[in-house]
C-alpha cells in the first residue's frame, strides 16, 4: 500500500493549538488594502480557529 501523502498546501497554511484545535490565518489581507479601515485590517492579521463544520476536511487534508 503507497504512503498516505499530507497535502502540501494545506501544512503550511494549518497549524495545532495545545489543546488539539487547528489555527488558520484570515484571508483578504494580501492586496487592496488602501480600501480596508485600519480596524479592519488589523483583525484580518490576527490568527483564528477552524470553524467546527470544516475540521473534518482539514484534518483530512493533514492526514490526522
Amino acid at each position: 500500500m503507497p504512503k498516505v501523502k499530507t497535502k502540501a498546501s494545506a501544512k503550511k497554511r494549518f497549524s495545532f493549538t495545545g489543546t488539539g484545535k487547528i489555527k488558520r490565518q484570515h484571508a483578504y489581507k494580501s492586496h487592496i488594502l488602501t480600501k480596508k479601515s485600519t480596524k479592519r485590517k488589523r483583525n484580518l492579521g490576527y490568527v483564528t480557529i477552524v470553524d467546527k463544520t470544516n475540521v473534518k476536511a482539514v484534518k483530512q487534508m493533514l492526514n490526522c
